[in-house]
């Protein structure tokens, strides 16, 4: 194929090639050059385009397939427009005389027709260039069209379409020849040459412009007449066609052009609108011969002509445009209407025909109205239909008021109202349903009367007419949820009121079931009561029914009905309700056959009817109750719902001999009866009515095969049964479309009415399977049969043997007894019910034995093989293979699978070779791959038969059956693809585009072969290479082909392609592919674009988006995609798809396509993004509302980003979204949070405001989200006070996001302050709207949530400020505090507790926080750093906030322990369910228990949180504040906690209610810890550690801990499973603060007890004192019954966990003890410096001989922590772990029980060990101590020596270790170490046991004096040095005062020449460097205080040495006066001194 790419076509390579590659090889090179010749320049073109002329129309002769001559005709036309254009008149004539050619063989017909592309192609491309040429070309193209076949004339259409494209008005001289001929073509009997005709015709209008004046009419009946027995293809291009000319005509009147040319004909409005209606009433037969036939009353319209003109309806409105349909609506909507009215008796003669009129009505009024107008003008509109509907009310009621129904006139007016009156209610529930609660204002507007209207028509003569009118009425309270209480109250009183007449009980009882089935898509439900008035109501109804006769059909209906609607509420109501529901049920059949035989005796017709009605509604009831309440299911209900089942069934085997005696009256409910017993029964499990299954069966094969069935229903039956994909191919009329609402109507054929709601009202409560689009049951007499046949495969699968092959034969029979159309419909039953049968037993792994079965089920299967239906064939192709998969038999399914090869071999006809070619894939669809023999000869046999040119339908199937050979075979089929693929090139290449089923076929099979090459496809190989072009190639041609579903295959295969090897898809063209088609009118096409868009995104989304751009704008003529993407982007252009798009699919692919760009690319894109959705959000945004609260402070720019905003409204262009929907509203919302969530992962600069602005300046490029603050609030603000709900909570949500976010940005300008704070108000102005009084609980619950976000963000400290959002949250605590006893009127009772939740856990946070400050606060003045800035920030805040609180705190603090109660009764196990109170808690009623929980489940954590510091705050000492006052209506304190009397409670001492408190907090706490389930927040899990250490705060509890240790041992061992199983550092952390609270508890508890002890026995000796403490006087700690055990594990697992060195397990493992010391993470520092504090507080809580037991695991864990984490930091600083282990060591060393009689020999024997252990680190192992840091150590050895007693430290052995530790430090270079050293050896020297201290001195004071000789020597200016001289002074200071008196005066003796020496005279002190100076001053300062101390030493020594004496005098002379100047200084020096020698973090000593 490289070959192919060259300028010209490389001759010899081609004529090498065989015929297939040959035709490849051109394609290629025309695709090639098409690239080319665009990108060559004119010059190079010139010098070939002689030759490449030549070549191009060489090719012309050489039978090119149709999309090569188009590509050849294209590169053509480009060649002349590019290069010279002097031969192009030599090529129109070679052309014009190919086409006269008079040569009429079906081998030059490629020759003729690629010379009519030739012509279009270059007339379209260079138009008037042309010259005169056109008129001969043209007419020589017509005059050719009279003799051409049908692709002949095809061509010619597109090519007239071409010329007339290209020449533009020039070409008005064959304007009417072209008329004429097209004319004849669009009525042709080929689909595709109308298709063509219409085309062409549309192209003609625009310049002809007697189309839409003077031929007006005739164009109209001539497409009318088009539409007849037309496709879909067909009648999208005619109404098309139609719509545009007839707007057109309309759109001619307002330009004016009727003055410029006098003869264009003015038509009006109401003209072009009766010119449709005459269509759409009369079809094509034309105004006056229609006369005739009406009179006559035959003809009647065909459905395809009034489906055609429906959709030519939508076009001309749609080409009008929205605004033009706002104005006119009205008129527009009058006229709809009155094509169902009774004026025009012709569209309502039957009722099938009134129900297909509806449906084109309706549809046309969803498409205009749905999809033309925003939701303003929708309101409108909804308005104008309101009009209407009281309009039609009006005449009704003047007519029901004459009082004489009988007249004729009457009757025809109230049937005239009803058609139109289901029309406008239906159209108006679409419409409120879909615009949400944005449509509240609409129904408060009380001119309109809009619930009013729809109420009234309730009670209509005609049962539709009240059915749609209940239907609308859900709609509304679907769309407005505080609407549907309300309806369904008044409902239910005017059907108590009016229970006597018959209207108004079916009317309201179908509204009530509308309405419940309404409350499922309400999460807010109903109130639970409802239910009980319902239930009641339906049995009154039922028990009254007998005692009127006018009523009790409608009375029995009606009770049923309800009962029914009542079971889709759900268990939780049904459950109170079902005893009577099964007694009713019990009741309504005969308790026996016995009594069934007197009913049949005594009963007329009329009790038989109301007797049908009323069992079959009672098995609907029962059917909604299986299907709406399973768990309700159990063994014992079944029990119960069974008795009745035989008698039903009997009553079923008698209904033919009933029917039989009272005739006809009775069909209809016999028929209802049946279908409702099936439908149940197809519900229940067999089992169940084992009994019955022979008599059922018998019933079910006579329904089927029932003579008096006169419709075959295949289009319901069948395609259940057939694959989805095979229906896809082989019935392109079950494609979905968007036209699928009316499109169905012809799928049913013309007998067979489309599905209405009047068919079943059953249907009216059910959830409805297609959104929000009205429910459409079929017909009783076809449901029943599709329920039957379901049954027949139920019950069939479940009888004998014999039973089975008795029915088989039975069905078989029947079908060889019956003739003609009547036999085609048993087959079709009886197929089908094997077909169910078959697939159950498949499903259920069942078996056929018999061979007499196989063989019955084989001949019925195979009859309908050979069917002429090709539904039937392709169900029984579905069946013919599950028969081999159930029969599970390699003989068996090879004998089928020769049973079609035969037939194939033999047949020639197209039925039994499409049937049985299907009938192989399916095969190999459910049985894998077959042998492989059997593949070769599917393969060969297909391969025939695919290319059966004669028979496209041959081709198709056989081809649709290859794909399913290729996919099932799998890696088996390798051997054929190369073979395959020629084939289905070839094919793709010659097939003519008007065989689009057949390409379609071809495209599954290329999709299928991607598929099985798979990632082969990436291999460079020559064979995967060339199998690579081929796929491209294929793909190419399918891109060019005009059907839209071909199209579709071929993104498809591109896509696979895409995801198998990427690097071959050219993405640019393929996204430009993808982005012409975006807004395609297929839906398929739409849904395969998104689909391939979505999976490029996630791996390039920024290439697509860019592609996209370029391509918008280079916007080229033929592709230029929707126009919005030159604008906004793909993303814009999605975005606005997504508001028009009305498919849930598409919705869905398209926001994960937008979430996929946005994920990947919102960061680098940020302003386009938020721009788009404030494009979004603000296009519909209430202005004048937004403007009000912008009080943005000196926001630059701000009115300059307002101004466009605001003018936007009266200019459409500028706009790219133009009032968007709220659902588009909401996805914009949600786009923000995570634009947010997105920029928070990708960079912390998005957050830093001076960060960012730094950069921006950098680079004007680079952007961040701070810098965007005002837009997010902005749009956060739009969205928060919109008029729909969601988008409320999608504002609030972002708002939420927003404060967390960003709270804690400072702001740079003004320091002490956050960038939050200049939105103030627009939060609170965001806030206020949702705490009116009608907000629904739901955003009360966010809004709530937002505001205590917002005050515990801290972003306002100002007070006031504070108050204005404290007060709505004021507002709403006012409101909940009635509790459950204020019932809801609109929303159920767990909506209310989950409002009264969330304002409670609202408040909790606000008080929590308002706490946690004013204890920050106390702290901070505590510390002294109350500096000024934080008075200017208005430090007096934090308890401004607490005041706040507080002054509530009463009314709270009861209410959070209400809650908490609740939350504690609904979390216990289900088996205490029967303790729990029967009445519900404080918050939720009983019957809501189940919904409640997961609101208590949501809030408890906070609440818990908050209450335990209440009681924290009161110490537990203050009984609830006004406990009497209580506003509640009665008390609620966890004192009733499960006692039903309220007299004991209120006897409780204060105690007991601590008690009680104490344990519900630790109760709720240990449960939720204990069980922490994987869906637990770390919110929840920290609020409750956190309420835990509050509870411990405070002594009481403590003391309560204290005393019983068994919880206290719980409580641990909770903790450790927390500190288990949640890695968080934060939450170990929490949970080791509350042990060590628990350890405290304890400890206070031994303190006290050994102190009362010793009060009491004070006089006894101390000896005879009882042991406290754990381990008693043997010292044996048990586990799980020791306090001190439990915290051991727990601190050992943490310290374990982070120092895995210390687990004895692997350390004493050989060649692991010798680690390096590590530095932890500060996180792990933190955990294991907690756990050190624990070890070290355990001792006090153990008897001396339990402390004993203890002290070695402590000592080595705290010690082993010490030398794992004992690292060298810079400046001698200790990590913190270090100074924790060593704090510990002290705290452990210094513990009583060290010096206490019993444990004081084991004590002293342990520590030393300890200290041996210590001493051992420096042990040289392996150089890891090196790392060590000996300054650790060496603390570590003097906190021993200081703290111990002395006998553990002054054995020689380790004194002597010690003191040689000490010298080797003293040794080491590093100064920072020896300063540190000093220190020590000070505080040692100052012990005041000598025989402790004075070893040290004797073997440490010479070398310490050497030194400071030696520096005194040197004269250093090291400063560290001199730091080590001043640290050396201090201790030969302190030697001195230790000291004996007559050993004093040698040290001094030493002391006072080098402090001398360091003194300088007055000169040299001037100037000496600073570090002498202070070296002097320090001297001189010591001199000074020495000099009076110990005068006489002094003096002697002064005496001895006069140079020393002299040196003294003059320092201290020459610098008397700066020494006072300097005193203070000096001071300084030495602290500082002492500051800049970095100390211990502790104090240590």
């Amino acid at each position: 194929m490289e070959l192919a790419h060259s300028l010209l076509l490389n001759e010899d390579a081609y004529s090498q090639l065989g015929e297939v590659p040959k035709a490849e090889f051109i394609f290629e090179w025309l695709r090639y050059l098409e690239k080319l010749l665009i990108a060559t320049s004119r010059n190079d073109l010139k010098e070939k385009q002689k030759i490449l002329v030549e070549q191009l129309l060489s090719l012309l002769n050489s039978s090119l397939g149709p999309p090569t001559r188009k590509l050849l005709a294209k590169n053509l036309a480009i060649l002349y427009s590019i290069g010279d254009t002097f031969s192009v008149y030599e090529t129109i004539d070679k052309c014009n005389d190919l086409i006269r050619s008079k040569d009429d063989s079906p081998s030059y017909l490629p020759t003729k027709l690629a010379a009519v592309v030739c012509l279009g192609s270059l007339y379209k491309k260079l138009g008037r260039i042309l010259g005169n040429t056109f008129n001969d070309t043209v007419g020589n193209i017509l005059k050719a069209m009279k003799s051409a076949e049908s692709q002949g004339r095809y061509e010619i259409m597109l090519s007239l379409q071409n010329i007339l494209n290209g020449l533009g008005a020039a070409a008005t001289s064959c304007h009417r020849d072209i008329y004429k001929a097209a004319r004849s073509c669009l009525t042709d009997r080929s689909m595709a040459v109308r298709c063509a005709a219409a085309k062409c015709l549309l192209e003609l209008q625009k310049e002809a412009t007697f189309m839409w004046s003077t031929d007006l009419d005739s164009v109209a009946t001539l497409c009318f007449k088009s539409f007849e027995g037309s496709n879909y293809d067909v009648r999208i291009s005619v109404s098309k066609l139609l719509g545009t000319i007839l707007a057109k005509a309309i759109i001619s009147k307002h330009l004016g052009a009727a003055a410029s040319r006098q003869s264009i004909r003015k038509v009006s409005l109401e003209e072009v609108l009766e010119l449709l209606g005459t269509g759409f009433l009369r079809g094509s037969s034309g105004f006056l011969r229609a006369s005739g036939d009406m009179l006559k009353g035959t003809s009647s319209v065909s459905r395809d002509v009034r489906v055609g003109v429906t959709q030519a309806y939508v076009v001309f409105v749609s080409t009008l445009g929205g605004t033009w349909l706002e104005k006119n609506f009205a008129v527009f909507l009058s006229h709809i209407l009155s094509l169902v009215s009774q004026s025009h008796p012709k569209a309502t003669q039957t009722h099938i025909d009134t129900v297909c009129c509806r449906r084109c009505v309706s549809f046309i009024l969803r498409a205009t109205i749905g999809g033309l107008l925003g939701e303003k003008a929708q309101m409108a509109a909804a308005k104008i239909i309101c009009q209407a509907i009281w309009k039609q009310k009006k005449v009704v009621d003047a007519v029901l008021s004459e009082g004489n129904l009988e007249t004729r006139f009457g009757s025809t007016d109230v049937s005239a109202s009803q058609h139109m009156l289901v029309c406008a209610l239906q159209e108006l529930g679409n419409l409120i349903h879909n615009l949400g609660t944005t449509a509240a204002p609409l129904l408060q507007d009380s001119s309109t009367g809009l619930l009013d209207s729809v109420i009234s028509v309730v009670l209509h003569p005609s049962i539709s007419v009240r059915l749609v009118a209940a239907w609308c009425l859900r709609c509304i309270a679907v769309a407005l949820p505080c609407y549907l209480t309300p309806l369904l109250d008044r409902c239910l009183e005017r059907l108590t009121v009016l229970k006597s007449s018959p209207e108004a009980v079916t009317g309201f009882s179908f509204a009530v079931a509308a309405l419940l089935g309404a409350v499922k898509h309400c999460p807010l439900g109903i109130p639970h009561g409802r239910g009980k008035i319902i239930m009641a109501l339906a049995e009154d109804l039922l028990c009254s029914a007998a005692q009127n006769s006018r009523l009790s059909a409608q009375r029995t209906q009606a009770g049923w009905l309800l009962i029914a609607a009542l079971m889709t509420l759900g268990p939780a109501v049904v459950s109170h309700h079902l005893a009577r529901v099964l007694l009713l049920w019990k009741c309504v059949f005969p308790a026996s056959p016995k009594d069934l035989e007197t009913e049949k005796s005594r009963g007329d017709s009329f009790t038989w009817q109301v007797t049908l009605e009323g069992r079959a509604g009672a098995l609907s009831a029962i059917k909604s109750f299986v299907c709406h309440c399973g768990d309700l299911l159990t063994k014992e209900v079944i029990q119960h719902l069974l008795p009745p089942l035989p008698c039903a069934v009997d009553l079923l085997t008698q209904l033919s001999s009933i029917l039989k005696s009272y005739g006809n009256p009775l069909k209809t409910p016999s028929v209802v009866y049946r279908q409702r017993l099936y439908e149940l029964l197809i519900l229940l499990p067999p089992q169940t009515y084992e009994g019955n299954l022979c008599a059922i069966l018998r019933e079910l094969a006579a329904d089927l095969t029932a003579p008096d069935i006169q419709v075959a229903a295949s289009t319901f039956l069948l395609p259940p049964l057939c694959h989805h994909d095979d229906l896809l191919i082989l019935s392109p009329l079950l494609q979905e479309t968007d036209h699928r609402f009316i499109e169905e109507q012809l799928l049913l054929g013309n007998g067979v009415a489309c599905g209405s709601l009047e068919y079943d009202p059953y249907s009216i409560y059910e959830k409805n399977v297609e959104g929000d689009s009205i429910p459409k049951p079929l017909p009783p007499a076809l449901s029943v049969i599709s329920s039957a046949a379901k049954l027949f495969g139920f019950v069939c699968a479940h009888v004998g043997e014999t039973q089975r092959l008795l029915i088989l034969e039975q069905l078989t029979n029947s079908i060889k007894h019956t003739k003609g159309a009547r036999q085609q419909i048993v087959q079709l039953h009886t197929v089908s019910s094997i077909s169910n049968f078959l697939k159950y037993m498949a499903g259920s792994k069942g078996s056929l034995a018999s061979e007499e079965m196989r063989r019955l089920a084989l001949t019925l299967v195979m009859g309908a093989l050979e069917s002429h239906n090709p539904l039937l064939r392709c169900a029984a192709a579905e069946a013919w293979a599950r028969l081999a998969q159930v029969v599970d038999d390699g003989a068996f399914t090879a004998g089928l699978a020769q049973v079609s090869f035969d037939k194939l071999k033999s047949a020639r006809d197209v039925v039994t070779r499409t049937g049985h070619s299907l009938a192989l894939g399916s095969l190999h669809r459910y049985l894998g791959g077959v042998s492989s023999q059997h593949l070769n000869s599917c393969v060969g046999i297909l391969f025939t038969l695919s290319q059966d040119s004669t028979s496209p339908d041959v081709q198709t199937w056989a081809l649709h059956s290859l794909s399913l050979l290729i996919d099932s075979a799998g890696p088996l089929f390798h051997v054929h693809v190369e073979p395959t693929l020629s084939l289905i090139i070839m094919l793709l290449l010659n097939v003519p585009p008007t065989h689009a089923e057949v390409h379609q076929s071809l495209g599954r099979c290329l999709n299928a072969l991607i598929t099985t090459l798979g990632p082969e496809l990436q291999v460079n190989s020559t064979s995967v290479s060339t199998l690579r072009t081929s796929c491209l190639l294929g793909c190419a041609v399918m891109q060019d082909n005009p059907y839209c579903l071909v199209q579709a295959q071929a993104i498809s295969c591109l896509q696979q392609l895409h995801m198998f090897a990427p690097r071959h898809v050219n993405l640019s063209s393929l996204v430009s592919c993808l982005c012409v088609n975006l807004c395609s009118p297929y839906l398929l096409l739409r849904r395969a674009v998104l689909a391939c868009l979505r999976q490029l995104v996630q791996r390039e989304a920024a290439e697509v988006s860019e592609h996209a751009v370029m391509l918008a704008n280079e916007g080229r003529q033929e592709s230029t995609p929707d126009a919005n993407i030159r604008e906004v982007g793909l993303e814009g252009a999605l975005l606005i798809l997504l508001d028009k798009e009305t498919d849930q699919r598409l919705c869905h692919d398209i926001k994960e396509t937008l979430n996929y760009m946005l994920a990947s690319m919102a960061v680098e894109k940020l302003s386009l993004w938020l721009k788009l959705c404030k494009d979004v959000l603000a296009a519909s945004a209430d202005f004048a509302a937004v403007s009000c609260v912008d009080t943005m402070q000196e926001e630059e720019g701000d009115k300059g980003d307002d101004a466009p905003v605001l003018t936007t409204r009266n200019d459409e262009k500028s706009h790219p979204f133009i009032n968007p929907r709220w659902g588009t509203r909401v996805f914009a919302a949600e786009c923000v949070c995570r634009i947010i969530n997105q920029c928070e992962n990708a960079n912390s600069m998005h957050f830093d405001i001076a960060l960012a602005q730094e950069m921006k300046k950098r680079d004007s490029r680079s952007d961040f989200l701070v810098l965007h603050l005002a837009d997010l609030i902005r749009m956060a603000f739009m969205a928060a006070t919109d008029h729909s709900d969601q988008l409320r909570l999608s504002g609030l949500e972002t708002l939420l996001v927003i404060i967390r976010r960003f709270a804690a940005i400072p702001e740079p300008e003004f320091p002490g302050h956050v960038i939050l704070e200049q939105y103030q108000a627009n939060v609170g102005a965001a806030l206020r709207p949702a705490f009116t009084s009608e907000t629904p609980p739901d955003v009360i619950a966010k809004a709530c949530q937002v505001c205590s976000a917002w005050i515990a963000s801290g972003v306002v400290s100002d007070i006031n400020d504070l108050r204005r959002v404290h007060q709505l949250l004021l507002s709403s605590l006012t409101k909940i505090q009635a509790g459950k006893e204020v019932p809801s009127h609109l929303y159920s009772e767990s909506a209310s507790t989950m409002e009264i939740l969330a304002v409670l856990k609202a408040w909790a946070e606000v008080y929590i926080i308002a706490v946690q400050r004013h204890k920050n606060h106390k702290q901070t003045l505590k510390t002294g750093t109350c500096l000024e800035d934080s008075v200017k920030s208005g430090s007096h805040s934090p308890d401004g906030l607490l005041d706040l609180v507080c002054t509530d705190l009463g009314t709270l603090s009861r209410l959070w322990l209400a809650a908490l109660q609740d939350y504690a009764l609904l979390s216990l196990p289900s088996e205490f369910a029967a303790q729990l109170p029967a009445e519900g808690g404080t918050f939720y009623t009983a019957e809501t228990t189940e919904n409640a929980k997961l609101h208590y489940y949501n809030s408890w954590a906070l609440i818990l949180h908050a209450t335990a510091l209440w009681l924290t705050s009161t110490g537990f000492v203050v009984a609830d504040p006004d406990e009497g006052a209580s506003n509640l209506s009665r008390p609620v304190t966890p004192t009733s906690m499960c006692q039903g009397s309220s007299s004991r409670a209120a006897v409780k001492s204060p105690e007991e209610i601590y008690t009680d408190r104490f344990h519900l907090i630790l109760g709720i706490s240990v449960e939720f810890l204990c069980s922490l389930r994987s869906d637990a927040t770390m919110e929840s899990i920290t609020a409750c550690l956190h309420a835990l250490q509050a509870l411990l705060d405070v002594p009481w509890p403590r003391s309560k801990i204290g005393t019983d240790q068994d919880l206290g041992i719980e409580l641990l061992n909770v903790l450790h499973r927390v500190i288990l199983t949640r890695e968080s550092p934060s939450i170990q952390l929490a949970s080791l603060e509350v042990v060590r609270q628990i350890i405290c508890a304890a400890q206070e508890h031994v303190k006290e007890k050994r102190r009362s002890a010793e009060v009491d026995d004070g006089a006894a000796e101390k000896e005879t004192l009882p042991e406290f403490g754990e381990g008693k006087d043997t010292g044996g700690l048990v586990p799980g019954k020791s306090l001190v055990f439990a915290a051991l594990e727990l601190c050992v697992c943490i310290l374990v966990r982070q120092l895995p060195e210390l687990n004895p397990k692997l350390t004493g493992t050989p060649g692991v003890k010798a680690t390096k010391p590590q530095i932890l993470s500060e996180e792990g520092s933190r955990l294991v410096s907690a756990s050190l504090v624990i070890l070290s507080e355990l001792p006090a809580v153990c008897s001396p001989e339990g402390s004993i037991s203890i002290l070695p695991t402590i000592l080595y864990l705290t010690v082993g922590v010490l030398r794992e984490t004992a690292v060298k930091l810079p400046g001698g600083q200790l990590s913190s772990t270090v100074a924790a282990s060593l704090q510990a060591l002290k705290g452990i060393l210094s513990s009583p029980m060290a010096r206490a009689e019993k444990s004081h020999t084991a004590w002293t024997d342990l520590l030393r060990s300890a200290l041996t252990t210590v001493l051992d680190c420096w042990e040289p192992v392996s150089g890891a101590h090196e790392d060590l840091d000996e300054v650790s150590l060496l603390t570590a050895i003097t906190i021993f020596i200081l703290t111990t007693s002395p006998e553990v430290t002054t054995i020689p052995c380790l004194q002597n270790r010690c003191i040689e530790k000490f010298k080797a430090t003293l040794k080491i270079k590093d100064t920072v170490v020896q300063i540190k050293t000093y220190q020590l050896l000070h505080s040692i020297f100052q012990y005041p046991n000598p025989a402790v201290s004075y070893p040290y001195i004797y073997s440490l004071a010479s070398s310490i004096v050497e030194k400071l000789q030696e520096i005194d020597k040197r004269k250093t200016e090291d400063i560290t040095e001199l730091q080590i001289f001043q640290e050396g002074i201090k201790i030969l200071e302190a030697l001195v005062t230790i000291a004996e008196e007559q050993h004093r005066s040698q040290l001094v003796a030493c002391l006072l020449p080098i402090l001398i020496s360091f003194l300088l005279d007055e000169n040299a002190l001037t100037s000496a460097p600073s570090v002498m100076r202070n070296l002097h001053d320090f001297a001189l300062q010591n001199l000074m205080q020495f000099g009076p101390q110990y005068s006489s030493v002094f003096k002697n020594i002064m005496a001895s040495s006069p140079a020393l004496k002299a040196r003294l005098e003059t320092a201290i002379k020459g610098n008397q006066e700066s020494v006072k100047v300097k005193l203070p200084s000096s001071k300084h020096t030495k602290h500082s001194g002492k500051n800049s020698s970095i100390q211990l973090k502790t104090n240590f000593f």
